[in-house]
């Protein structure tokens, strides 16, 4: 079996309504994988000691629903196999745990270089629509301003919980956790301002816990340890460089 780490905005993809309705096959196909070999390709990276008749495989994924919309539906996938053994299990209605397979290849799935454009667009899209706050309008039926004037006592009642309530707002306030795709595309936005962040900084922009800032800058992200940015983390190469062609 492979194990493959995709884009929130895909894994969604492959959960459409059709899909998820009793009436769907449940052999229908979301998407296909091209593997690709250049027998003309040079073999230099590869060890001498161990020659190979052709280069290492290149694997692209191509979704091939139609309801995607506006989601790239080209993406590469960076093989690799250098982690820990895991194998897949089931559990069965009665408890009963059986091994389904064992997971011999890891893949990374990011945007084909054809699709970086439209995909950092699609991201400050969805950033931009997160970080806008919705106003309501209430309507007052009753219009003789009794609601605007405070009564007799009020203003006192009024200061005395202000009072009551203020030792409660601490810095261990508990934080709530946003989606985790919501919280990508805010890092990307937030990045886009400026390249450089600290993780103190971006818990106060993003009032999110800290480790599951630490879990999303781990995916995204470089730390410096040293140099003029030294305690500030960077966004990785790959999506620095989505991000550029985008603005451009």
């Amino acid at each position: 079996m492979w194990l493959m780490k995709c884009p929130a905005l895909v894994s969604r993809s492959f959960k459409t309504p059709q899909q998820l309705s009793s009436s769907s096959s449940p052999s229908q196909t979301v998407a296909k994988v091209i593997l690709s070999i250049d027998p003309l390709a040079s073999n230099d990276d590869n060890d001498s000691s161990s020659p190979q008749l052709f280069p290492e495989p290149q694997f692209t994924m191509e979704l091939v629903g139609t309801e995607t919309g506006d989601v790239p539906k080209r993406y590469s996938m960076d093989m690799t196999k250098d982690f820990v053994p895991m194998s897949v299990f089931s559990e069965s209605s009665n408890g009963k745990l059986s091994i389904e397979g064992k997971i011999l290849n890891k893949f990374d799935m990011r945007p084909h270089d054809e699709n970086i454009e439209k995909y950092g667009k699609l991201c400050r899209e969805r950033t931009n629509k997160y970080m806008t706050r919705t106003r309501q309008i209430q309507v007052i039926d009753n219009d003789n301003g009794t609601h605007m004037r405070p009564m007799p006592g009020m203003m006192i009642a009024a200061v005395f919980n202000e009072k009551k309530k203020a030792p409660a707002k601490t810095s261990e306030t508990k934080r709530t956790r946003r989606d985790r795709g919501e919280m990508e595309d805010i890092m990307f936005k937030l990045f886009e301002r400026q390249s450089n962040w600290t993780l103190r900084q971006l818990i106060q922009e993003t009032d999110q816990p800290e480790q599951f800032l630490k879990d999303i800058l781990k995916d995204l992200c470089v730390y410096n340890n040293k140099g003029t940015n030294q305690g500030s983390y960077e966004l990785k190469p790959e999506y620095k460089k989505a991000t550029d062609d985008a603005n451009h």
